[in-house]
């Protein structure tokens, strides 16, 4: 098994055999907030799922087959697997607010031991798994994972919370408001991770790469006189392309573009395709 993903796969036993306990937890005690946190976590089983499978898929075809339809292989797997984490994760906001505004109206006692006891045990479990895809957040689809497993631990506690004050106050209206109070955090932590995917998925240039500075840094080498047709997408959640025509005066053309790809690297740019076009030569639109 890959380094990688063994943190996906306990990640997603843990996880699931959790889930069918505090559903079932969440039945007992008739608490909204557990049996919303339940389904918040099998959210997130399924963002694991999808995560751990797009990056599987992203190493299987890094360079894509020779003569294949798939030419940049199955980096974009990464990307597409982040949008749908962002998705899952506002759509179980939906749910969770769905049932909380429900139990204003129909409010029901419930079991605040329970309730506190499983909630406390899924914060461990999942702070756990965060902390396995903390030092990977450069990559977009392990931020999606870490942020899913960081919002459920948030959720656990804010039920842990939601359960002391019931035992203490007896005032079973603290279990929807406190859901809603976790809604409200989680689509926040969201919105940059649907943003970014977003902006990938349509090809957009990673928010680690800014391209009037980089722009400015090609047109800085010894010779260029002018930089055209400049284009910067993310291949996958940790990849970034780049093409450009480098218009220029110098007779060391390989020199040129040993320059200008380690200029790219240097901006975390691997995959790069450079056009040299000689200023002595006429314009060629389209070339």
């Amino acid at each position: 098994m890959d380094t990688g993903d063994w943190r996906y796969a306990v990640g997603l036993v843990v996880n699931l055999a959790f889930v069918f306990c505090e559903f079932g937890a969440g039945l007992i005690a008739d608490s909204t907030a557990l049996l919303a946190d339940a389904g918040h976590n099998l959210s997130d089983v399924l963002g694991l799922a999808m995560a751990g499978g797009a990056a599987w898929l992203a190493r299987r075809g890094a360079h894509g087959a020779a003569g294949g339809r798939r030419t940049y292989g199955f980096g974009k797997a990464t990307v597409l697997a982040a949008l749908g984490n962002a998705l899952l994760l506002i759509f179980a906001c939906g749910a969770i607010a769905f049932e909380a505004v429900r139990r204003f109206a129909e409010p029901a006692p419930v079991g605040s031991g329970v309730i506190m006891t499983v909630a406390a045990i899924g914060f461990f479990i999942n702070l756990g798994t965060a902390l396995l895809f903390m030092k990977s957040q450069h990559d977009l689809n392990a931020r999606g994972a870490y942020l899913h497993m960081m919002a459920d631990a948030g959720v656990s506690l804010g039920v842990v919370a939601a359960g002391g004050l019931i035992m203490l106050t007896g005032w079973s209206l603290v279990d929807p408001i406190v859901s809603l109070v976790i809604v409200a955090v989680i689509l926040w932590s969201t919105w940059g991770l649907l943003k970014d995917s977003v902006n990938l998925a349509m090809d957009g240039a990673p928010a680690d790469v800014d391209v009037a500075k980089l722009e400015k840094a090609l047109l800085g080498l010894a010779g260029v006189r002018a930089v055209h047709d400049l284009h910067v997408w993310g291949l996958s959640t940790t990849e970034t392309a780049l093409t450009a025509h480098l218009v220029h005066d110098r007779e060391d053309g390989v020199a040129l573009l040993m320059e200008a790809q380690a200029l790219a690297k240097r901006h975390s740019i691997r995959h790069t395709t450079l056009q040299l076009e000689s200023e002595a030569l006429p314009d060629c639109p389209g070339c």
